[in-house]
């Protein structure tokens, strides 16, 4: 108490979870009701341990998730950039992207080496991690067997705002024809959340199924990636589904 009250005076007092209300505590959460139904802010809190002058750890979590909107967004800010917000520095910020790095690779994970792609939202599942935490429209190349199971990686074709001078058939079916691909979906995300396909989306898919064609791989879809906007939306849109392009009987 003597160590607390004279940090206090100094105005270096740095809260710690344990100086909350016993009944809100992250730890004391975690216990009585499991890491599933704890809050974000409790998660975050847990990560942190100890809040700053005139923020308990709690109040800080929440202050992060407020700046920032949601865990796919701070997933995208660098260790630099929160290592600039009050409260956070370089220690707390190696600790937020570890944790986060690890989660996405846990899906990553979970996805499987060879997944068999059936849906558009088997398509989205593959890529939602890596299109989450960018800032930048990137376009890939789901590379199919003949049994529309994933051959190899996604190939990155693109970075940079999606036009037909960046998106050239050559350089979208090369990988298809080095892995000996059947088939192929197209997949780009969109930063601003919103999967709504543009004009130019539109366009850029069909000059690449005309390209397909004549090449015999199959374009089975075009996937574009946002982020959930409201409860029970989807966080991706198929062009195949949204009748935008007809991409036939495949």
């Amino acid at each position: 108490m003597i160590g607390r009250r004279i940090n206090e005076e100094r105005g270096a007092y740095t809260v710690r979870a344990r100086d909350l209300p016993k009944a809100l505590q992250p730890r004391e959460k975690y216990d009585r009701l499991g890491p599933e139904n704890l809050s974000e802010s409790d998660l975050l809190a847990l990560l942190l341990r100890t809040g700053t002058t005139g923020l308990n750890v709690v109040e800080l979590a929440e202050s992060l998730l407020l700046q920032y909107g949601s865990l796919s967004a701070l997933a995208r800010a660098s260790a630099a950039e929160l290592q600039e917000i009050r409260g956070i520095g370089k220690e707390k910020a190696k600790i937020l992207k570890a944790a986060l790095e690890i989660g996405r690779r846990l899906v990553q994970e979970n996805i499987g080496e060879r997944p068999r792609i059936a849906s558009p939202a088997e398509a989205a599942a593959v890529l939602r991690e890596r299109a989450r935490s960018l800032d930048r429209e990137v376009f890939w190349v789901l590379l199919l067997d003949i049994k529309n199971r994933l051959i190899a990686p996604p190939a990155e074709v693109s970075k940079g705002t999606l036009n037909s001078s960046l998106i050239h058939p050559r350089e979208i079916f090369k990988p298809a024809i080095q892995y000996s691909a059947a088939a192929v979906i197209l997949a780009h995300n969109h930063p601003s959340g919103d999967p709504s396909p543009s004009a130019q989306d539109v366009r850029i898919t069909k000059k690449l199924m005309e390209a397909g064609r004549t090449m015999e791989i199959n374009v089975l879809d075009h996937i574009i990636i946002g982020r959930k906007t409201r409860e029970g939306a989807d966080d991706f849109l198929s062009l195949r589904e949204s009748a935008l392009v007809d991409f036939g009987e495949n």
